[in-house]
């Protein structure tokens, strides 16, 4: 059973948000809208959830997914030795589409997949996405796709990847933004875009002293390179 749910309009969406907040508590999946694309979410800290949510996309743990956060002063909560220069880019870009990859605080009880102690985090820009983390906390979220295939746009899409491996769909109309999100890695000497998307290049120098993308291998375009990780969008 995996209903979908209206969650387009902030009057009446609460029951569809009450469910999904159900599910994720029950360790189920959810796909939720974002200002990106659509999303799989699953209780980050869950780690029989975060499984079922690689397992749903068909990917391993060596793409392990983002988390996504309703507020920035979760940051802290969730990463240690954040540079100066990725909180300038949180501060000019969140909520909205751009991932940041820091290291992870060592004593979270999580598993997300082969992070090498690193985690990727997101706040979205989407109402009903934010009203679904300020109920349940920080989301493991990857795109709401089959692994290989393009990302979700609309919830019917991802009903028809995904399926009954997903206990709530919330539908937030089609996704405004359509494109993932920019990927900076924040845990080496110097900043690096990992994946160019929602946000440009040129957007994230006016504010931070950023390095551009290496070329990918030649793979599927929807994934990022090994090491980073995708994004719910």
């Amino acid at each position: 059973m995996h209903p979908v749910l209206d969650a387009t309009d902030p009057q009446t969406w609460g029951p569809a948000i009450d469910e999904a907040v159900n599910a994720i508590s029950r360790g189920g999946l959810v796909v939720l809208p974002t200002d990106t694309v659509y999303g799989i979410a699953a209780d980050a800290f869950d780690e029989a959830a975060v499984a079922a949510l690689l397992a749903a996309k068909g990917r391993g743990r060596q793409m392990p997914p983002p988390v996504l956060v309703g507020e920035v002063a979760t940051l802290d909560g969730l990463a240690t030795d954040v540079p100066d220069d990725a909180r300038k880019l949180v501060e000019a870009f969140w909520p909205g589409g751009f991932t940041i990859i820091l290291q992870a605080q060592p004593s979270l009880q999580w598993d997300l997949g082969d992070t090498g102690g690193t985690v990727a985090l997101r706040m979205p820009d989407h109402p009903a996405a934010l009203a679904l983390l300020k109920r349940t906390g920080p989301l493991a979220v990857s795109s709401a796709n089959k692994s290989g295939s393009p990302a979700a746009q609309d919830a019917a899409d991802a009903e028809r990847q995904l399926g009954g491996s997903v206990a709530v769909y919330l539908d937030g109309g089609e996704a405004p933004g359509g494109v993932a999100s920019t990927i900076v890695d924040a845990t080496g000497p110097t900043l690096r875009v990992v994946r160019e998307g929602a946000v440009t290049l040129a957007a994230l120098r006016a504010v931070a002293d950023v390095e551009g993308p290496q070329v990918l291998p030649e793979d599927d375009p929807s994934e990022p390179p090994a090491g980073a990780a995708e994004d719910d969008e």
